[in-house]
């Protein structure tokens, strides 16, 4: 339900993209990501730094593009989304837990033991895999078509994501210990 949630921006604006263009299509990011900022605060009574960062660059670049009329600026955001996490990812890594072991072990409920370069490997390998993203959303979005870098925006990063995530279940499996 969370990827569902997540991944629900990208979607309205792939549809809004195909029936109305790219301008009718920011509008929609701009708002749902809004309403999921707004509604995500008010629902666990903090603010979500994660959706925080993702709505004031959507904002920003989505309101550059709106502005100037240039599409180029939206197409820039999912780049420096990536970037963000990548760097603070990167950062993470210096601290005693980095930023995928906290992630992940509240989401294991500390029912195992992973030793620590694991988790460093671990959290290094999503910095790369973000700044490497954002480095090929840039890619697509200079050298193909506003529809192509759509639909890779759509297919390609939650594909990318989904395996990512899938070679992350796969990579961690094998030290799981499980806790009496």
């Amino acid at each position: 339900m969370q990827l569902f949630y997540e991944f629900l921006p990208i979607v309205l604006f792939f549809v809004s993209f195909k029936f109305y263009g790219i301008y009718v299509a920011t509008a929609v990011l701009i708002a749902i990501t809004g309403v999921q900022f707004i509604f995500s605060s008010f629902w666990n009574r903090k603010i979500d730094k994660k959706q925080l960062i993702i709505f004031i660059v959507c904002i920003f670049f989505g309101g550059m593009t709106l502005y100037f009329h240039n599409p180029l600026f939206v197409k820039w955001k999912p780049t420096v989304v990536f970037w963000i996490f990548g760097g603070t990812f990167l950062i993470s890594h210096f601290f005693k837990k980095t930023i995928i072991q906290r992630m992940l072990e509240v989401m294991m409920e500390n029912k195992t033991e992973i030793p620590v370069a694991v988790w460093k490997r671990l959290n290094m390998a999503w910095s790369l895999f973000f700044i490497l993203l954002g480095s090929v959303n840039l890619y697509v979005a200079y050298q193909f078509s506003t529809d192509a870098w759509v639909n890779f925006k759509l297919y390609g990063v939650l594909a990318a994501l989904f395996i990512f995530s899938f070679l992350q279940a796969i990579y961690l499996a094998r030290y799981m210990i499980h806790k009496p």
